[in-house]
């Protein structure tokens, strides 16, 4: 287990360098849009500033090509100051002697808001040189950008190799949520795994395989194993150079006698004509863009007898009203399910939102692709490089 910020001893008057995940969406005048993410650094922020330490925070937002007023992290200190119980500062730039000044100024217990990091393109570079500056400014490295662990930059991975550090409570939360479904799921463990792409799905097929029971797979990535199992699939988006792939992965399930569930109906479109029908078997021009009633009562029947649900990938192109029905349906059985369920991914956890189902989940990773990656390794380059817990 890595060391985490309860581990750390004598903070009071220390300079903690704490990596977060504030990208946020903003409007054009500034506006922080959605807050999520910021307050669920909250915790981690309050109890630094609680042990008395000097909390210069570093995060990015966007991927600027250079310095951009509209990704500034400006507005975010404004909210910060609102929100915690201490002086909150913000420094223009992240390296120079303006930035020095603010953290020899800043008092026990107070807070210094950097600029965006990613102004500097040695911040996606793993500039080394960069990071031993940033690090010469303070004394303990604390990592709780979960969101951005899997990349290799400079104020992630550089500094986790120069400086004495730890993981905050947010990024503690996401492995231990993470590790027990990877270690010790309930059983029967059923995965609900969509999207488009089968190739960025391999990976983590090729792990569930081994870990779960059951796989059911819906999105537009189920019309190639459909085709790989020699099924009709109209004009339905199929990536015909993971076929092969699709049909290993389809009798590797078989040899560990593990289920691969997909659609045994679909929602889709003939032609130009606009009205979505619902058909068993999709032939000549149909293309299917969302699971039919069929198979959300056949994908029901599995999650009703889950100890343990993952979800990841959208089951239809639930963006457009028509085909959201599946997608909608799904969540709304797995929300309701009593088994231990959780949910990670960029445009699962909006869709949950949509859907207005957050609060009956288990647990919503923040990770996006880090998420994603995680489950596939293991680990990941950010998390690697933090020390170990002492016992």
């Amino acid at each position: 287990m890595k060391r985490t910020i309860r581990e750390l001893v004598n903070l009071k008057g220390k300079v903690v360098l704490l990596r977060v995940d504030f990208n946020v969406p903003l409007d054009e005048g500034g506006k922080i849009l959605d807050a999520t993410r910021i307050k669920n650094e909250l915790p981690t922020i309050r109890y630094l500033i609680s042990k008395g330490a000097k909390v210069v925070i570093l995060s990015h937002l966007g991927r600027p090509d250079g310095y951009d007023v509209r990704k500034s992290l400006w507005p975010i200190s404004i909210y910060l100051s609102r929100v915690l119980p201490c002086s909150v500062s913000f420094s223009s730039t992240v390296l120079g002697e303006e930035t020095r000044e603010r953290i020899k100024m800043l008092k026990d217990g107070n807070v210094l808001l950097l600029e965006n990091v990613r102004f500097y393109k040695q911040e996606e570079e793993c500039d080394m040189k960069f990071a031993r500056e940033i690090a010469s400014m303070g004394d303990i490295f604390v990592n709780d950008a979960f969101g951005t662990a899997h990349r290799k930059h400079a104020t992630t991975y550089g500094l986790g190799r120069l400086m004495p550090n730890a993981i905050g409570f947010l990024m503690e939360k996401e492995l231990n949520n993470l590790n027990k479904i990877l270690e010790e799921p309930k059983r029967p463990f059923v995965v609900v795994l969509g999207g488009a792409k089968v190739e960025t799905k391999i990976k983590i097929l090729e792990r569930f395989v081994e870990k779960a029971d059951t796989i059911l797979i819906g999105g537009a990535m189920a019309y190639t194993f459909l085709k790989a199992l020699g099924r009709d699939v109209g004009l339905s988006k199929v990536q015909d150079d993971y076929l092969e792939v699709a049909q290993n992965i389809l009798e590797k399930a078989k040899e560990l006698g593990k289920k691969i569930l997909l659609p045994i109906d679909h929602v889709c479109l003939k032609g130009r004509d606009p009205h979505p029908v619902e058909v068993t078997t999709l032939k000549g021009d149909l293309v299917g863009y969302d699971i039919g009633s069929r198979t959300i009562r056949y994908f029901a029947r599995e999650l009703d007898k889950a100890g343990e649900i993952f979800w990841n990938g959208p089951l239809g192109m639930y963006e457009n009203a028509n085909f959201r029905i599946g997608t909608r349906s799904i969540a709304e059985i797995i929300a309701e399910s009593k088994a231990h369920k959780s949910a990670g991914g960029g445009d699962t956890i909006a869709m949950i939102n949509l859907f207005n189902l957050g609060k009956k989940f288990d647990y919503l990773s923040t990770g996006g692709g880090a998420t994603l990656e995680y489950l596939e390794e293991g680990s990941l380059p950010a998390i690697e490089v933090i020390q170990e817990k002492i016992y």
